[in-house]
């Protein structure tokens, strides 16, 4: 449910109303003469994924990947 509150008012509480957002969640419309002119709504962070595990289920490991190879390779060619 919104909240209603006049500009002026909202003018003299406005640090008030912002801790009273992000606490509640309650959206606070503000209106200059009766009509609504700016909506104070809490703000929501998007969640990042993990990097951890972000493969799991989607790569499947075939063989062994931790034994060293028999195969010698030159990397600095």
């Amino acid at each position: 449910m919104t909240k209603i509150m006049k500009a002026s008012e909202f003018k003299t509480k406005c640090l008030a109303v912002m801790d009273e957002v992000a606490k509640t969640g309650e959206a606070v419309t503000v209106t200059k003469n009766g009509v609504p002119v700016a909506d104070l709504v809490p703000h929501k962070t998007k969640d990042k994924p993990s990097p951890f595990g972000i493969w799991k289920g989607k790569v499947d490991i075939a063989g062994d990947i931790m034994s060293p190879i028999d195969v010698e390779w030159d990397a600095m060619k």
